[in-house]
């Protein structure tokens, strides 16, 4: 379970340029490794090729990413680390935004239970036949085995398994899905802090103010710095 202020409680404008700032900044930082962690690229005949190609996305080392021109970054959408001799999963939040994720034929010996905490696009994924569905079972609308591959299909809401979006949450939050398995709390409208107890405007000024010039900071500095490279080349 994760919890966070309400969205209501942020002024909108702030809100819009810290978080894009903040995630920029951390985007350029990574500059998709998770891309890399394998040699090789995705193949067309590949389940995430396929997938890749009906998508009209672009094939980057073993992500597919999504083309956009109304942002400066790419969302990754498929994962491919099939066949890379990976024994642990534990560090795959490059590619928090994917739908589709293969980690077949590999020799997986366990997958970190957050590995996948914050995938909540995820849709589709291939995994050896002995390793479980992130979440479980229960977290997904159709597991099955098929030809030595496990298949975890259709993520479902943690939040609405239930029936109720908040039986999990404290009294005065709502329940958002957070990836398999996993929820995360946020305030309902005038309410913030430590389990949504005080209510009223959140200080977001006060709170986001150094951070949002920080960031700033970061940002300028990762513009020079790509400048600079630029021209040497």
């Amino acid at each position: 379970m994760k919890m966070k202020a309400g969205r209501s409680q942020l002024k909108p404008v702030l809100l819009f340029v810290i978080f894009n700032l903040c995630f920029y900044a951390s985007y350029q930082l990574t500059d998709l490794k998770v891309c890399e962690l394998c040699s090789g690229t995705i193949l067309n005949g590949t389940t995430v090729g396929q997938f890749c190609s009906s998508s009209a996305g672009r094939i980057d080392g073993r992500c597919c990413l999504r083309n956009s021109n109304t942002s400066d970054y790419e969302h990754i959408i498929g994962l491919d680390l099939s066949n890379c001799s990976l024994t642990h999963v534990e560090e795959l939040q490059g590619a928090s935004t994917a739908l589709m994720i293969d980690l077949s034929l590999n020799p997986i010996a366990n997958i970190s239970g957050t590995a996948f905490q914050g995938f909540i696009e995820l849709n589709y994924m291939i995994l050896p036949q002995d390793i479980v569905c992130p979440g479980g079972n229960t977290s997904w609308e159709k597991v099955e085995v098929k030809e030595g591959n496990r298949l975890c299909e259709g993520q479902k809401d943690t939040c609405n398994q239930t029936g109720q979006l908040s039986i999990n949450c404290p009294e005065n939050s709502l329940c958002a899905p957070y990836g398999p398995g996993f929820f995360e709390c946020s305030c309902a409208e005038n309410y913030h802090g430590y389990k949504c107890l005080r209510e009223g405007e959140f200080p977001a000024l006060q709170v986001f103010g150094p951070l949002g010039a920080s960031m700033v900071v970061i940002s300028l500095l990762l513009w020079v710095t790509q400048r600079r490279k630029a021209k040497s080349l």
